[in-house]
């Protein structure tokens, strides 16, 4: 019953959405006032956590594994990242002192709904992050942040992932605040650049034309690689499943520096190289396996702000320069333009976007 409006597909609708529904998540969550962030009171001390397990499937694991990266460096917990899928089959050891935290969507993916009870048994404390307040591990979690993404109806799921990676930042503020670990100015700074995002994804999406072209070029790939580092790592991975969801094109994704570990024979003129690249630390170790790509005949995607293309923007194939922000907020900035590319390509190859082959929306069975 939902319409599309003027959009050709419910995907695209959603994609040009995450300004507003980024914003909501990020209002329900930050006091534009004071610049200060807030959850739901948890039922029990957040500095009692020691140890924190994610567990989630698809983009939501994706969003888990960017969300280690924050956890680790700003609130210094030590994180586990696990597919559901895989989690109680390995026999994991919990610590006492642990909270598990299971991401969904839909809140009804069976893998992570019997992953949430066996936690459950080993004494976790239960976090859910869902965008259905009311499905079963919301009602079975001892704490439920909820992000509001709305109705998502296209499979591969877009505003669900910036909407949850805007909880997990917001929510890492918290843990890092409640250890004492940062001060109010540094609060601020980092509500500051999640209150920036929903204006910057604006910008990015005026790009899309731009994008449209260079999706041309992708769809004529039968293999594509994406790289990146740190925190966009796992961006770079998600870009990877959209590519492969709507468009079938056989994509892989590496952290950038793994390249040279036997990656790298993989390179040439016919492999498209979809390079994920803010300017944070890491850039100058980026733009060193850039040129070894380029040295090898790559056809690389630069995706970075205008100073980073610049760099190497007579030697690359194609770029898209990203308005500046914060290394914080990165991950959800640079999650757009890959969500654009798959977009595209699929278009072009005359996939079905919004109901993809042998997919469904919500894995209700194990």
């Amino acid at each position: 019953m939902i319409g599309k409006g003027n959009f050709r597909h419910f995907m695209q609708k959603e994609i040009f959405e995450q300004p507003a529904v980024i914003g909501d998540t990020i209002r329900a969550l930050i006091n534009p006032v004071a610049d200060t962030v807030h959850l739901p009171h948890p039922p029990w001390p957040l500095t009692s956590l020691g140890r924190i397990t994610i567990i989630a499937c698809g983009t939501s694991w994706h969003a888990g594994l960017v969300a280690r990266y924050w956890v680790e460096q700003i609130a210094q917990i030590p994180v586990d990242v696990d597919i559901a899928s895989e989690f109680r089959y390995r026999r994991p050891v919990m610590a006492s002192d642990g909270a598990a935290v299971f991401i969904s969507q839909s809140g009804e993916t069976a893998d992570t709904l019997a992953a949430l009870r066996h936690c459950r048994e080993q004494g976790q404390k239960i976090i859910a992050i869902v965008n259905q307040p009311e499905s079963s591990i919301a009602r079975e979690a001892d704490l439920v942040l909820q992000t509001l993404a709305g109705p998502e109806i296209g499979v591969a799921s877009t505003k669900a992932f910036t909407t949850q990676l805007a909880v997990l930042a917001a929510s890492t503020v918290i843990l890092a605040r409640a250890r004492g670990l940062i001060d109010a100015t540094t609060e601020a700074a980092l509500a500051g650049q999640l209150e920036e995002i929903p204006a910057r994804v604006s910008e990015v999406l005026r790009q899309d034309s731009h994008i449209r072209r260079i999706a041309a070029e992708i769809a004529q790939a039968r293999d594509v690689l994406f790289l990146g580092r740190g925190s966009v790592y796992p961006v770079a991975l998600e870009g990877v499943l959209k590519l492969k969801e709507i468009s079938y094109i056989h994509a892989e994704g590496y952290a950038a520096g793994e390249m040279k570990h036997g990656r790298i024979a993989l390179i040439d003129e016919r492999v498209p190289v979809i390079v994920l690249a803010p300017p944070d630390d890491l850039f100058e170790k980026t733009l060193s396996n850039i040129e070894e790509v380029i040295a090898r005949g790559g056809k690389v995607v630069m995706i970075s702000d205008a100073a980073g293309v610049a760099q190497l923007e007579n030697r690359i194939a194609q770029s898209i320069a990203l308005p500046n922000c914060g290394a914080f907020a990165a991950p959800l900035l640079y999650a757009v333009p890959v969500q654009l590319l798959a977009y595209h390509t699929a278009v072009i190859k005359g996939t079905d976007v919004d109901q993809p082959r042998n997919l469904a929306k919500s894995v209700t069975v194990e």
